[in-house]
């Protein structure tokens, strides 16, 4: 069975499972995965040396195992989180900084927010949608198609708009619809740290150069919007808390807010000190919670491939691309 008609069927049977044995069970797959130590592992554990240069072979292998058991933990929550009450999801989610965002919100505006693959964005996202405001992202089209159906509907039923970040109509006009052109406060949550395309825009990333997506810069620069950062980690839940959650995990949201570069400048070296401005701040989470960090593909210049940067830069073109 390939690996995604093994997450359809486990997106399909995770929510008629209990929550200790989809945990348990992917504990097991991530010590499997870690053990075997394939492409995923090898390139998180050069991401991981990179945070952390100073910590020895078997302390990096300590981290991976870490980090590989909360990726797992992430796709099991997904696998239950349509699942869970309104209450639940809130004893899972603690935040940090949220009455910034609940400052602009209360003023009818719409805000960006840029993030990272750390921790779950997914339950973030159900929580925001529940307690903040309508929530509108962006999903990478995954293969095979059933799989991003599932993804799909599954964020789709929490409540969130998604818009396909590849098949359909420009995302970022779509973007610039909803954040520009809408009405009534609103989110528009975008995991950018890692460049799906050839537009992406190279930050210094804890010390070492890193490409990640001008989406959230441009966006809030092109509309005028407010940026925020977000950094998400997973925490330890214990006592009542953790009876009202269903669960031993929650996760910790902290809001970060991010001034976009003055108008005095061309539009793209706004774009670019701005990205900067949000890498700059969940940086210090990711240092912070690295296992937390679900970075399995490469993002850092040293590791990327110029042949094949060049490639999706032509077919981009030829299919007529926009930045």
């Amino acid at each position: 069975m390939s690996g995604g008609s093994s997450l359809t069927l486990a997106w399909r049977i995770g929510a008629h499972v209990p929550g200790g044995v989809v945990r348990a069970a992917g504990a097991l797959v991530a010590d499997a995965a870690w053990v075997r130590r394939g492409k995923g592992v090898r390139q998180l554990e050069r991401n991981l040396r990179r945070l952390r240069p100073d910590v020895s072979r078997r302390e990096l292998r300590a981290l991976s195992r870490a980090g590989m058991r909360s990726y797992m933990r992430y796709y099991g929550e997904a696998f239950t989180l349509s699942t869970l009450t309104e209450a639940q999801i809130a004893a899972r989610v603690r935040t940090v900084g949220e009455e910034h965002v609940r400052l602009v919100l209360a003023r009818g505006e719409r805000i960006v927010v840029a993030l990272g693959h750390q921790g779950n964005w997914d339950l973030a996202g159900a929580w925001a949608t529940a307690n903040l405001a309508p929530v509108t992202t962006v999903a990478e089209r995954l293969e095979p198609e059933e799989l991003f159906q599932e993804f799909l509907a599954f964020r789709e039923g929490l409540g969130m708009t998604i818009l396909p970040l590849t098949g359909g109509p420009d995302v970022f006009r779509e973007l610039l619809r909803v954040v520009g052109g809408g009405s009534g406060a609103g989110l528009v949550p975008l995991v950018a740290d890692r460049d799906l395309t050839h537009r992406g825009i190279e930050v210094d990333l804890l010390g070492h150069l890193a490409r990640v997506a001008a989406g959230p810069a441009a966006l809030a620069v092109s509309t005028g919007a407010p940026l925020f950062a977000a950094s998400i980690w997973y925490e330890r839940l214990t006592g009542e808390r953790r009876r009202r959650a269903g669960s031993p995990w929650g996760i910790v949201v902290e809001f970060l807010p991010v001034a976009t570069a003055s108008d005095g400048v061309p539009r793209a070296e706004r774009v670019a000190v701005t990205t900067q401005a949000w890498v700059d701040a969940i940086a210090t989470g990711i240092a912070a919670h690295p296992a937390d960090w679900h970075m399995l593909q490469k993002v850092f210049v040293a590791d990327l491939d110029p042949a094949r940067d060049a490639e999706v830069a032509a077919t981009a073109e030829t299919r007529g691309g926009t930045a």
